[in-house]
């Protein structure tokens, strides 16, 4: 049941309507609610309600878009230096791999990610396996999540879990997801998981976490 106090920046994000959610973002911190309650209370019930919505009947990619949008201004607007790693649920590392230029499923998946009240930091696209790994490393990263749209970069996909494991990191879960990842298994592409979206990344990474601090 949501929060009547944060209703309005929900009814707003979910109607992808960025500069009403910022609007409602700096009326809620006048009146002294917190960043970590906007975020708990208002965008990651806001990404729950999309998450239910977008069953495959009613899949809509200009709508997560636009919520997408919205969700990450407020983010920008709560904290302009970046979420804090004390206020992030956890820090996730997400690139599109060497030899993809496409980060439009890498950019939906941190959208959904962020607006869970996670840490997430975005290397971008055409990302270096060695890249990822220091970044990894330098974030305490819980997890890498990796986006590939063609087929070519899979063999990129593949020397992850040894780079992360050459460097002590073998206890990162490595999630990977895109139209030419979900074609092949977790075993093949030696990752964790493989996501048919960025909603069902979210909740495999929802699930370890809560079984993490439980």
């Amino acid at each position: 049941m949501s929060n009547p106090e944060v209703s309005k920046l929900i009814d707003v994000l979910l109607a992808g309507d960025h500069a009403e959610a910022l609007a409602e973002a700096r009326r809620l911190r006048g009146v002294g609610m917190a960043p970590e309650r906007i975020v708990t209370e208002g965008l990651e019930a806001a990404m729950q309600l999309l998450d239910d919505k977008c069953t495959v009947e009613s899949f809509n990619l200009l709508e997560i878009m636009l919520v997408g949008r919205a969700v990450s201004a407020v983010v920008m607007e709560l904290y302009p230096e970046g979420v804090p790693p004390e206020s992030g649920r956890q820090t996730f590392v997400i690139a599109t791999l060497e030899g993809d230029v496409h980060d439009l499923g890498k950019n939906i998946a941190k959208m959904v990610l962020i607006g869970k009240g996670y840490r997430v930091v975005d290397l971008g696209k055409d990302c270096p396996v060695e890249t990822l790994v220091n970044a990894a490393q330098r974030e305490q990263a819980y997890a890498v999540l990796v986006s590939g749209l063609i087929t070519p970069v899979i063999p990129q996909v593949r020397k992850l879990r040894p780079a992360l494991d050459s460097r002590g990191l073998d206890g990162i879960r490595v999630v990977a997801g895109g139209a030419a990842l979900k074609q092949s298994s977790a075993d093949s592409l030696n990752v964790d998981y493989v996501a048919e979206t960025a909603f069902d990344g979210a909740r495999y990474l929802d699930s370890l976490v809560q079984g993490a601090v439980s």
